[in-house]
């Protein structure tokens, strides 16, 4: 494609320029507005340089990505409602065996969630519980963030769901689901693993500080079940100890005629609580109360008789019926089991469904409608006003998609990114090692200079074009190495993807937990876990 004239060249150039500013530094001192209105701006400023038209415009919004978009995050809504989540946060702490171990569960815990759920999503929902597990045994944080933030964007490459990047190739590329996991999974695994490795090297010092047999990360969870979750009467034990109180409630549960009995037996409820709690705890008769002629006879009978102590005048109270340990359930308790299982079908419906909407993908189907199918039957299935779920779709993300298609498009109409590739194509064949390598490293400084998304929809179709040229099975190769290059790159530098700031703002705003990841700390590692895990996934991807 020839080059515009060149006040278009212009003023395109320029609103594209005000565009990656925004979207890279979303605060600027001169301009502090955000991403999203960033991405609008840019996208006004094309119409209004009439760079492109307002036709062109709406056309450039690619439907079916916001549509596959909007439907992921609706079904990860109702998947943090599930508790599923919660579950995954457990699995780091569950007979973990020290620092070591924790980060390797963070790795691969983090990847499989991110390549399921996007890993943005994995990001927000984990962060704060490291940061616990990691205040909890004295451990430095940053190992663990990075960890998290590394493996959740090597994860995401492997599916088409995993990140927004790979939802753009999926749609434009026509890959199926199924051909795009295959084609991606081994260098995902190789890559999670080196990962795991690269961290361990170079934080081995930090993560020895605590030998692991004194160090039990298992009981992490259940401090934390302790302190921050919420237990319903229907799941608690009633078979430790009872309170005046509900011994009180037990003799209201028993049916007994003479009701001035039962008003002396509660009167001395109090003075005989220690011995009825050790009836409970024990299968011997109390000595001090042979002494006192007042007896409480078998661990079975909870109290089959009560004998006067103090004042042996008084008449003694006795009960027909043994009280026994498992009476008839009240009400509430009925209602209790009934929300329970209530509960457990609702958590099991919104894990079929989910699965459901993942094998279609693998079966081929439409990603946008089946995604959409599956958050639209959740939303039925709820039967509740769905607005407070709906609320919690990140509609900015949506918007700034919006606009980044218009910003890129027109940048495109300009001619500068197609006399760039032409200037790079004859190097950057795909049935070359040497074009691979020139290629990726394309790829890599893009994805760090203009951010990934605009990277993949500035060169996809390009790419795409020049390999198709070639063979079709080059043409898909070529998809899923920009795929692959343009998701690890986002590992390079703290700014490299969306998941990075994710975390690093989520360990900084964490109440009483609160961390900062500079960028330099991630730059350390990030450099050669980037170089190496692209130059090893390259060699493995079909």
């Amino acid at each position: 494609m020839a080059l515009a004239p060149i006040p278009k060249v212009v003023l395109g150039s320029i609103a594209f320029a005000i565009f990656w500013v925004l979207a890279v530094f979303p605060s600027v001192p001169f301009l502090p507005i955000g991403r999203t209105a960033g991405s609008l701006l840019g996208a006004m400023l094309m119409v209004l340089f009439q760079v492109i038209t307002p036709d062109q415009a709406y056309a450039a919004i690619d439907l079916p990505i916001l549509g596959l978009l909007f439907a992921t995050m609706v079904v990860s809504v109702y998947l943090e409602r599930a508790d599923m989540f919660k579950y995954i946060g457990k699995l780091l702490s569950w007979k973990s065996r020290g620092a070591k171990d924790l980060l390797c569960r963070i790795c691969l815990i983090s990847a499989v969630s991110s390549a399921l759920f996007t890993n943005d999503t994995s990001c927000v929902v984990l962060t704060e519980f490291i940061l616990k597990i990691a205040r909890q045994h004295t451990l430095p944080p940053h190992p663990f963030l990075l960890a998290l933030a590394s493996s959740a964007n090597i994860g995401s490459s492997a599916t088409p769901i995993g990140n927004p990047q790979n939802l753009v190739i999926a749609v434009q590329s026509k890959i199926s689901f199924g051909k795009f996991l295959t084609g991606i999974l081994p260098a995902m695994i190789v890559g999670v693993v080196v990962n795991a490795l690269i961290l361990i090297t170079m934080y081995w010092r930090l993560l020895s500080i605590h030998k692991d047999e004194e160090d039990p990360v298992e009981e992490v969870a259940a401090e934390e079940e302790v302190n921050s979750h919420q237990f319903s009467p229907a799941t608690m034990s009633h078979f430790t100890s009872i309170n005046s109180q509900e011994w009180n409630d037990c003799l209201e549960s028993i049916n007994i005629q003479n009701s001035p009995q039962v008003q002396t037996l509660r009167n001395r409820s109090a003075p005989i609580e220690s011995e009825i709690n050790n009836v409970l705890s024990s299968t011997c008769t109390l000595d001090s109360t042979r002494n006192s002629n007042a007896s409480v006879e078998g661990t079975n009978d909870m109290a089959s008789q009560t004998r006067e102590e103090t004042n042996p005048s008084k008449t003694v109270v006795a009960v027909d019926k043994p009280i026994e340990a498992h009476v008839m359930p009240s009400a509430e308790e009925k209602d209790y089991i009934n929300e329970k299982w209530k509960r457990v079908l609702w958590k099991s419906c919104v894990l079929t469904i989910t699965l459901g909407m993942l094998i279609g993908m693998l079966l081929g189907l439409n990603m946008s409608w089946t995604a959409i199918t599956a958050a639209l039957t959740l939303v039925v299935l709820d039967f509740k006003d769905a607005r407070p779920c709906l609320e919690k779709v990140s509609y900015s993300l949506l918007i700034f998609f919006c606009g980044m298609f218009i910003t890129v498009d027109g940048f495109n109409r300009t001619g500068i990114p197609s006399a760039l590739w032409d200037f790079m194509e004859p190097y950057s064949q795909v049935d070359h090692a040497s074009g691979i390598v020139i290629l990726a490293l394309v790829i890599l400084i893009l994805s760090n200079l203009a951010s990934n998304v605009p990277t993949v929809l500035l060169l996809g179709a390009q790419v795409a074009a020049s390999a198709a040229a070639i063979s079709k099975e080059d043409e898909n190769k070529a998809w899923l190495i920009l795929a692959w290059v343009s998701t690890i790159a986002g590992n390079l530098s703290l700014l490299g993807s969306a998941a990075n700031l994710i975390v690093c703002e989520q360990a900084r705003r964490a109440p009483n937990l609160s961390y900062t990841l500079t960028f330099w700390n991630h730059l350390k590692f990030g450099l050669p876990s980037t170089l190496i895990i692209t130059a090893i996934g390259l060699t493995l991807i079909r």
